[in-house]
């Protein structure tokens, strides 16, 4: 069970009575394995969360181009705020009442992380395939580091900066094929601007969200920004209704919202924020790296594209900055 700070709590053991004397030999009994660490819990659940995020990206692109994007972001928010207040009753029996500075807060995140984001993400995968926007993705934890060192004076190690190097190098090897000099000179277009906007937007929510979790649970906190944002999207998504082609909302496309809405909100939003909380935003965003790994994994997978040997070297060089990163 996790308690409001996002961690496992356990009962206390209750001693055991002492064993009656055997007329045998002593036996030792072997040591109990021990307990993962909270810190491992929360690497692993970020792990996780980039994976469920690699897959966004498929679903994103599948409603990117068969409805309107406010649409879209609407269905995959009326599906992720409804999962979030059930979890919210059964988890912590029922949301918080919010104070003035709280209703403010969470109003940000989902201007923010909810509106913000959604429109860049949708608008950006509308006209560049899925590859290339995870990389524009993968500069979040260098847009959230850079946030955090000038706004709050948040100082980190050489260390943790070449780990965030490594990592971006890693991703950018990964999406270009190890052709690094064609993302270069590649020209920027109104896409890369817009998932640029994401990623900014991303940023301020991940740093917003460092305190709106002072006081709230990461449930609570995540389905409040939620609401907030279905509230922005709905007043959107009401001019596009017209424009929906019904002949392409398709069982892909109803698949494509679930999943938003359930793995990429629900469960990705409320483990990135426990990771916010226990290890901090900078450290946190680093894991968002590892975003295009598993995108361009799982469009192999799913889309029968090949997985090449810069994959797997880029791969490897994710996985080593992030581990590089979060070095004690």
């Amino acid at each position: 069970m996790l308690n409001r700070h996002g961690t496992e709590t356990l009962a206390q053991p209750i001693a055991a009575p002492a064993p009656a004397p055997t007329a045998g030999p002593a036996h030792t009994p072997a040591p109990a394995p021990p307990l993962a660490t909270p810190l491992a819990s929360t690497y692993l659940k970020l792990v996780a969360v980039a994976f469920l995020w690699g897959g966004t990206l498929i679903a994103g692109r599948i409603l990117a181009t068969t409805m309107p994007h406010l649409v879209a972001a609407t269905g995959r928010f009326i599906v992720g705020s409804a999962l979030l207040l059930i979890l919210a009753w059964k988890i912590e029996g029922g949301l918080p009442r919010l104070k003035p500075n709280q209703m403010l807060a969470t109003a940000l995140l989902g201007v923010t992380g909810i509106f913000l984001y959604n429109i860049c993400f949708f608008g950006a995968l509308e006209v560049l395939p899925a590859g290339r926007t995870a990389l524009i993705i993968a500069l979040n934890p260098i847009v959230t580091a850079l946030a955090m060192a000038v706004l709050f004076r948040e100082r980190l190690a050489a260390l943790r900066w070449a780990g965030i190097a490594l990592a971006l190098v890693g991703a950018a090897v990964v999406i270009t094929r190890g052709d690094l000099s064609a993302a270069l000179s590649a020209s920027i277009g109104r896409g890369e601007l817009l998932m640029f906007g994401g990623v900014c937007a991303w940023a301020a929510y991940t740093i917003i969200g460092q305190r709106a979790l002072r006081n709230l649970s990461p449930i609570a906190a995540t389905t409040y920004a939620s609401l907030w944002g279905l509230l922005f999207l709905s007043v959107g998504g009401a001019t596009e209704w017209r424009d929906i082609v019904w002949s392409a909302f398709d069982w892909r496309a109803v698949a494509s919202i679930v999943y938003l809405g359930a793995l990429g909100t629900v469960v990705g939003f409320v483990w990135y924020y426990e990771g916010v909380k226990k290890i901090g935003p900078a450290r946190t965003a680093v894991f968002n790296n590892l975003v295009p790994v598993f995108g361009v994994t799982l469009a192999a997978l799913l889309l029968g594209e090949s997985i090449l040997a810069s994959m797997l070297i880029g791969g490897a060089m994710v996985i080593a900055g992030v581990t590089l990163t979060n070095r004690r």
